[in-house]
């Protein structure tokens, strides 16, 4: 009998914490119920929301639950009850209401501070800055609104990589209005950014190569306040990342004359949207030259131009006759490795020759591509020793392999001899 209730005893200890586990579940799933869940999640699209895409929402991770934004008592099984005025049930919202409506939260400081202290509560206020806001407060309601880039119901924290306005996202998040030309005809703007920004060498860096700090729309025209920079302001936006070539062209003789012209600077020779990989055959005057665009033979530009490029060829030539006798050097076994050490201070003047270049000025060039010569021939100068060190070591083992053998064919025959 004595061990029958200690075995009950024991029994009863284990299952009690399982009984409590079971009723904080039950209690978590009658705190968690949501009967607009358990309705549109049978319904077809446009009104399908299932628990799982829901569950992936940013808002949903945080607590909020559909009543937050369209009213209403989820907890309610009672539709006439859950979609009740009382209840504050608002149904859908217009897009027209839709900034307004997050706005509500992501304008409140006080709020937005409980859930993440380091967000911008300025969005509402830079979109009705915006050519969207703007165009929207018109009655405009194709243009953009929070939605159409944030998603709906799985909207999800920009450094999701899953999510649209993640940096690699952007601009397909974009070009889901921009590259639609059916959708954009009313407004007589080209269609065809988001085909030249994928052949770009910013898409490369994004997509390709994954530098989240390389260029998206965003980078250039903003996001909230996202306005199309004008002529004007072209060289300013390229200029935040760019910094060093927007100095020099800035103090350039082409900063005033593509003002005085209405010319934007970057975009005149480098594009907008389809920024190609820059080499040295943009410059001088060859035939994928863009200096000639502008400059014809015999002017001084051109010349200036043919002389540049003149510069950098002699550079990139040198670097690579020393970088070709470095590489026989050490595939014939040789130590060159202070050689090629020295050999990257001429590449680096070949690399600030390059952004030099935006000066259009053949001195400021010549400045950084003259010591890098002067390192280029040193490594040559360093590579034909080294040969020259090979081919003696080459012939002093010649000459040793040589004396060895005659000393054996001798010992050879001293030893015949001997013998006889």
């Amino acid at each position: 009998m004595v061990i029958l209730q200690n075995r009950t005893r024991r029994c009863a200890r284990l299952l009690l914490p399982a009984a409590f586990l079971v009723l904080a579940v039950s209690l978590g799933h009658a705190q968690a119920k949501n009967s607009c869940l358990d309705c549109h999640s049978t319904l077809p699209d446009p009104y399908l929301v299932s628990q799982e895409k829901f569950s992936q929402d940013i808002h949903a991770q945080k607590g909020l639950t559909c009543a937050s934004c369209h009213g209403g008592d989820p907890t309610s099984d009672d539709a006439d009850q859950a979609m009740s005025r009382k209840a504050g049930w608002k149904g859908g919202i217009d897009r027209k209401d839709i900034p307004k409506l997050c706005g509500s939260c992501h304008s409140d400081p006080a709020y937005m501070r409980r859930y993440d202290p380091t967000l911008r509560t300025d969005q509402l206020s830079q979109y009705v800055t915006s050519v969207h806001g703007k165009r929207l407060a018109a009655g405009d309601t194709k243009v953009a609104v929070c939605t159409d880039c944030h998603s709906v119901h799985d909207l999800r924290a920009p450094s999701d990589p899953r999510s649209t306005v993640n940096p690699v996202n952007v601009a397909t998040t974009c070009s889901r209005c921009h590259a639609d030309a059916a959708y954009m005809n009313s407004y007589k703007i080209p269609t065809n950014q988001f085909a030249d920004y994928s052949q770009s060498v910013h898409h490369d860096a994004l997509a390709v190569r994954g530098d989240l700090s390389a260029p998206t729309c965003t980078t250039c025209h903003g996001n909230h306040g996202a306005t199309p920079p004008g002529v004007a302001s072209v060289a300013n936006v390229c200029s935040t990342c760019h910094v060093f070539q927007a100095q020099l062209f800035d103090a350039s003789p082409h900063q005033a004359a593509f003002a005085s012209a209405g010319l934007p600077g970057c975009v005149t020779c480098h594009s907008n949207h389809k920024v190609v990989h820059p080499t040295d055959e943009l410059i001088g005057t060859g035939d994928k030259a863009i200096c000639t665009q502008c400059h014809t033979q015999g002017d001084a530009g051109y010349t200036a131009a043919a002389k540049i490029r003149e510069q950098l060829t002699q550079l990139a030539d040198a670097i690579d006759r020393a970088d070709q006798i470095l590489a026989t050097a050490e595939r014939s076994g040789m130590e060159v490795s202070q050689a090629r050490l020295d050999l990257t201070q001429s590449m680096d003047a070949l690399t600030k020759a390059r952004v030099t270049i935006h000066s259009f000025n053949v001195e400021k060039v010549a400045a950084d591509v003259n010591p890098g010569l002067a390192a280029a021939a040193k490594d040559y100068r360093a590579g034909q020793q080294t040969l020259a060190e090979r081919n003696y070591r080459r012939i002093g083992l010649a000459i040793s392999l040589i004396a060895i053998a005659l000393v054996l064919v001798g010992l050879q025959l001293y030893i015949k001899q001997i013998e006889r």
